[in-house]
């Protein structure tokens, strides 16, 4: 099981390399949101509410992919643009979660943090899944890299995703929080960047 002392490792590992990327992240997340914001009509920053560790809400930022679309009948349709679609299939739109980092609502490393409804109603041994923050990538996200994909050829994917995705997640995301170590985190970040 993670220790405090493993916490505050971890921490500082986030905290030093998030620092030492932003000079360099920084021009590509302010074209990214200008593009965004020109192909979206929209802010390009978008921002939503996730439960982080110990079940406490915070906003995550990302680049915004889907535009609104106002039909006939006055419903509200979100769907991605071809922009949108490319950055989220090269997961760019997530380049903004280095504020989260460095804030200390995330980790480079951990469980995807998910909307409210699920970690939130995390029991019993599920529960450790929480002592850590959450993560830009981690073994349950590179496990579901391709999770749209997943639930777009299912027939109920919102009972899928909560019956069988979920179920898994939550199993893969409590063997890392039993089992971690730093060079763990290293591994998981190597094949983020080689997959």
């Amino acid at each position: 099981m993670i220790s405090k002392h493993q916490l505050i490792q971890k921490r500082i590992f986030d905290l030093t390399a998030s620092l030492l990327l932003l000079p360099i992240l920084i021009v590509p997340i302010i074209v990214l949101v200008i593009a965004s914001t020109l192909d979206t009509i929209q802010f390009g920053v978008f921002t939503q509410v996730r439960i982080g560790q110990h079940a406490k809400p915070f906003k995550i930022f990302k680049i915004r992919t889907l535009k609104s679309e106002e039909h006939l009948l006055g419903h509200l349709n979100m769907s991605a643009t071809r922009l949108g679609r490319f950055l989220r299939h090269y997961k760019l739109d997530e380049l903004p979660q280095i504020f989260n980092v460095i804030i200390g609502e995330m980790s480079f490393v951990g469980p995807r943090p998910d909307i409210v409804g699920f970690a939130d109603e995390l029991r019993g041994e599920d529960c450790i899944v929480l002592k850590v923050k959450p993560g830009i990538t981690g073994p349950a996200t590179l496990k579901y890299r391709n999770e749209e994909d997943i639930l777009s050829k299912q027939p109920n994917p919102e009972n899928y995703n909560r019956t069988i995705i979920w179920k898994d997640k939550v199993e893969i995301n409590k063997k890392y929080v039993q089992n971690w170590s730093f060079y763990l985190d290293l591994s998981f970040l190597i094949k983020s960047l080689i997959t």
